[in-house]
């Protein structure tokens, strides 16, 4: 079990980090521990929403004989799961709203499972990845901060 509360408290490092790159605060630890770890884009709350949708959908399409069900299943997996990411996506750009706070509530209270608060040496390893993802997949970010950087230095 300390094995796990570890990575929890690394998971719960990685939600705090991606809350202070999206309030674009500095990505130091001092700046990122003051964030939940909590988030509603997290992978836990996305299966809570894919468990959700089955259900609905799978209530909707009715009992079959065990092959018809199981190839409703394969069929209208991909079409679950692309509902779950959309809302998922909405839900993170509209936490304002009261129906998306009431469904997301539930996948939130899950992470309270899987998230533990980190330390600060958990977050520093949470800083390093996200600056590394940054760094991967938008290099023209990390150029321009280099050359902020460099011109307050020369200032």
């Amino acid at each position: 079990m300390p094995d796990i509360r570890r990575v929890f408290s690394y998971h719960g490092a990685e939600h705090k980090t991606v809350h202070a790159y999206e309030a674009a605060v500095p990505l130091e630890v001092d700046s990122v521990r003051k964030f939940s770890t909590a988030h509603v884009r997290c992978g836990t709350s996305f299966i809570f929403v894919v468990v959700l949708i089955s259900i609905i959908v799978f209530a909707m399409v009715g009992l079959h004989n065990i092959w018809l069900m199981a190839l409703s299943r394969i069929i209208l997996f991909p079409v679950i799961a692309g509902i779950s990411y959309e809302f998922i996506y909405f839900a993170g750009r509209h936490l304002d709203n009261i129906p998306v706070k009431i469904f997301s509530a539930p996948g939130l209270w899950l992470q309270k499972l899987t998230t533990r608060q980190p330390d600060d040496k958990q977050i520093e390893v949470a800083v390093a990845a996200l600056k590394r993802v940054i760094e991967v997949e938008q290099p023209e970010l990390v150029t321009w901060e280099i050359a902020l950087e460099e011109g307050s230095e020369n200032g």
